[in-house]
This record gives C-alpha cells, structure tokens and sequence, in this order.
C-alpha cells in the first residue's frame, strides 16, 4: 500500500487530474437515509456526467451493518466506496475496507458523522460527490479495539455514556445539541480508577470521568478537544479527563473552546500506537461515536497507514478539514 510520504510526492493537482473513469460502489443504510430512490438517482447522474459508469447499490441488514457489503465492493474492484449512513455504518465499512486501495467517500446520513466532521466532508450530497469525482485522496491511520477497527476515536466512561444515552429521536431533531442534555445526566457519576499503559512508558494512575483516544481531534459541533492530533503519524492522542465538580468542568470546557489554547485545565493529553485504559470496574465504551460493549478495559492498537479517504486538501496539509466548504 502506497505510504502518505509516497503519495506527497506527487503535486496535489496530478492527483486530482489524472486517470479515467472508475468503478465505485454505495453501500446505504436504508433505515438512516431518506428519499433512497433520489440518492441513487443523483448519484449516477453526476458520475455519469463526469464519464464514470453506474456504481454498485449495497444496502445495509441488521446481521451486517456494512462490513461484508465493504468487503464485496473492493473484492468486485470499487476505487472508490460511497456510505451513506451514520456513525456505526461509516465504522463497520471502514472495518471492511482497512488495509485495501479502495477509498472511502462518505454522504452524511443519520445522526452524528464525527469522521464526516473530521474530514471537511460537506453535508450536500452533491458536493459529497464531486469530492471524490476531484479524486483529494489521503492515506491515515486506524485504531482498533476488540478486533474493530475506528478512524477518528474512542472513549471510556463519560463520553460513551452521553453517547449511549443521547436518543435517537432527540438527535435526529437537535443534532450535536442532544448530546449535551445527555451529558448533563451524568456530570455528577462517580469517578473511575483507572491506570493508562501507553507503549512502555510507566503506568499513569489517575481518577478521572472519561479517557478518550483520538485520532483525530474534532467533536460534534466542530469542538477541536486534540487540536495537535495528526492522522498519519502512526499514534494516536490519549486525554484523560479529570473533572471533579461543575466548576471544573466549565473551566475546561472554556479552555476547550478558547482559541491558541496551550493548556486545558483538568486533563492529561499522553501520545502513543500501543495504548490500555483500565478502570476499577465495567465502563461504558465506544468508538467513532458508536457504542460497543462495556469493559473494564480498552486496549487500542495503531494501524498506520490504512485507510484511504477522499479529502479536500493536498496530502501534506495536517488538517483533515482544511479546504473544506464546511469551513468556510
């Protein structure tokens, strides 16, 4: 597979240019996304505009969110596989497409899409396409926890909570705002024991509410929680969150928030490709904003190199999002 220094070799406008048509695939949840005959409809209209041929139409089931429909698509030759779906649909084909050529381009659906987020990747389907007919591609890194893989992180405790618990009918009404009345139900849950092993450095021992390993650093609503993170470098970024009351948390919450921050009061930020969280009992856990299940431990390896995804910057840019119309 071709490595991120490979691929920054070549001008950022030879990649957009050159080649010719290509084969592509959708894979679809129908139970997220609305209006599926007009989906497609667009779709192959705007790959037919730009000579492409009509792409495969995978939807998701119940026994395989997406992983064996991802697996088929590089297996028939797809260099490009469109999802459309939530969190949980863009994770289980990432697991399907790990360590292959075939990119991923991701049409936001459902709730949540923190890899969408992360990415720059535009919520209007049309331009969502033309994002990867521009042929911005990048190589980045994986996590995996349990034998699945994740593309932008994964937490323990607090945040797989407010996750776990933010319903779905509120999501798809509020968006990110749902989360928030969620996290509120739990800003007064017990402290969590918890000792982190990062590669062979010595054991870290802390209290804390949450310890979250990013990839990438980007939250719902934009929130930037690991703004040194970079996708390409073979680690990943742990925090360990250690509020102790409101006060504390509205102190990091500002800090957060504050732009050129250097320091976020009450946590930790460690950087590793080898990571284990145990806690002093079962937390909640989940990965790219979808919930697995509890544990008292997390163990987190590092995949370097090993998705491919469609992006709008050059390679060298250590933004994902950079060049983004969702930034503007």
């Amino acid at each position: 597979m071709t490595t991120p220094q490979d691929a920054t070799t070549q001008p950022a406008a030879e990649q957009r240019d050159g080649g010719g048509p290509l084969r592509t695939a959708v894979i679809v949840n129908p139970n997220r996304v609305e209006g599926l005959d007009e989906l497609r409809a667009g779709i192959v209209e705007q790959l037919a505009e730009a000579g492409w041929p009509e792409p495969m139409w995978l939807e998701t089931t119940a026994e395989d969110p997406g992983t064996g429909q991802a697996k088929q698509a590089v297996e028939d030759g797809a260099a490009v596989v469109f999802v459309a779906g939530g969190d949980g649909t863009v994770r289980a084909c990432i697991d399907g497409l790990a360590g292959s050529e075939t990119a991923l381009a991701i049409l936001p659906g459902g709730t949540g899409n923190l890899l969408a987020t992360n990415l720059g990747v535009p919520t209007d389907t049309i331009e969502g396409v033309r994002l990867a007919l521009d042929r911005g591609r990048r190589v980045v890194d994986l996590g995996e926890v349990d034998g699945q893989r994740f593309a932008v992180m994964a937490g323990m405790g607090l945040d797989a909570a407010m996750v776990d618990d933010a319903p779905t009918k509120l999501k798809a009404v509020l968006g990110p705002v749902a989360y928030v009345f969620s996290a509120l139900k739990h800003l007064n849950d017990a402290e969590m024991k918890v000792e982190v092993q990062v590669d062979d450095y010595p054991v870290l021992r802390r209290r804390a509410r949450t310890v979250i390993v990013g990839n990438v650093g980007r939250l719902q609503g934009g929130v930037n929680l690991l703004p040194d993170a970079e996708p390409d470098n073979g680690q990943m970024d742990v925090a360990v969150l250690a509020p102790r009351n409101l006060g504390h948390w509205i102190q990091t919450a500002f800090a957060v928030l504050r732009p050129g921050r250097h320091r976020v009061p009450n946590m930790e930020v460690l950087r590793g490709s080898r990571i284990r969280i145990t806690s002093d009992r079962s937390q909640p856990r989940q990965l790219d904003g979808d919930v697995i299940d509890p544990a008292d431990t997390m163990e987190v390896t590092v995949h370097s190199d090993d998705l491919w995804v469609c992006v709008y910057q050059p390679d060298e840019s250590e933004d994902l999002a950079e060049g983004s119309t969702e930034q503007d």
